[in-house]
């Protein structure tokens, strides 16, 4: 089933197409919708037989958490033993929006969305479309990005139709989403919270509201038990092998031409005030480097476009590790494997 809904059209959650999608969800069927970061693909958090679904249709791994997406801080208190005093001003400085906190589960939820973890990490999104359909569904959605597993995350309803088409039960396309990457992760059951997954919110944000906060030493680590999602190897992958070269463009476009001279389809990732500085078989930009909020939100659109090009190797150019730039980088990061040409 396929729902258009205008995200600026008011009382939107008295819409017939919020209504049916909402239905479903109650009913244990999966719905992809769009969030501010990217396209989720909900199911009722309370019902295994609906997590099952998300599970299949993706291709996830099992011990990969899910996060509970609510419409209101009411019903966090409905999941979680408590609510320390550090997330609560997390809470009211950046919800609704890109932040998801990991706190101590009261078991309310199915296991399989919390992988069997002690906790549960819960958002409100930040987006008129699924804020309406959260408040009409009434109950906690599981919602991982609406895209087979590994492969770059959906900021499109027809991104999600390319992947799980025949899949799931629905797709409710309320337009292309605004931040492009996966919301922060932050574990608030320590003393001092720790960011599991970099996103839209910076550590620099955090640290404004909340004091102190570490980063999980395990982002750089594989094979670990994930206390996150989006944080295994490799992720976010395009088709296409994948490098990361630190110096450019005179060694990116180098490697362009060793490829080349191989026989092989090469592409370039860069950003717009870089286009004309290279020469390969396809040149995409994602944003501007100027302003790093544009590569974010462009980042996994700009990776799928490679998919369509038949390339072979893609090549791309890396970005400071402040603010959104964590975020970018850590998407690179996986999309490539970690592969760094220096």
């Amino acid at each position: 089933m396929y729902w258009t809904v205008d995200k600026n059209k008011d009382n939107l959650h008295k819409c017939s197409e919020i209504k049916e999608a909402a239905l479903w969800i109650k009913q244990g069927e999966v719905i992809a919708f769009p969030t501010e970061t990217v396209y989720g693909l909900g199911g009722n958090a309370m019902m295994d037989e609906a997590i099952e679904k998300i599970f299949t249709a993706k291709g996830r791994p099992s011990d990969n958490p899910l996060i509970v997406h609510v419409a209101s801080k009411e019903q966090v208190r409905m999941l979680v033993l408590e609510i320390p005093a550090l997330a609560e001003k997390l809470m009211d400085a950046f919800w609704p929006g890109p932040l998801t906190i990991v706190l101590p589960s009261n078991n309310s939820v199915s296991q399989r969305v919390t992988a069997n973890l002690p906790t549960v990490a819960v958002r409100i999104p930040d987006h008129p479309v699924a804020k309406a359909l959260l408040e009409e569904a009434n109950v906690p959605v599981a919602a991982p990005s609406a895209n087979v597993s590994g492969k770059p995350s959906p900021t499109t309803a027809q991104h999600v139709k390319h992947d799980l088409n025949g899949k799931i039960k629905g797709i409710v396309d309320g337009g292309k989403t605004g931040v492009g990457v996966e919301s922060t992760v932050i574990d608030c059951t320590e003393a001092i919270p720790v960011i599991l997954r970099p996103g839209g919110i910076t550590k620099e944000q955090l640290e404004h509201v909340a004091g102190p906060v570490k980063v999980d030493p395990a982002l750089e680590q594989e094979g670990n038990t994930p206390r996150s999602p989006g944080v295994k190897y490799t992720h976010y992958a395009p088709n296409a092998e994948m490098y990361l070269v630190a110096e450019y463009p005179q060694r990116l476009q180098m490697v362009v031409d060793t490829y080349r001279q191989e026989g092989k389809r090469v592409g370039v990732l860069t950003t717009e005030e870089a286009v004309s500085n290279y020469e390969a078989d396809l040149i995409l930009p994602s944003g501007f480097r100027e302003d790093l909020e544009t590569v974010a939100s462009q980042l996994y659109a700009t990776l799928r476009q490679f998919d369509e090009h038949e390339i072979d190797i893609i090549l791309a150019e890396t970005f400071p590790k402040q603010g959104v730039g964590e975020a970018i980088m850590n998407r690179l990061e996986k999309a490539a494997g970690k592969k760094v040409l220096l």
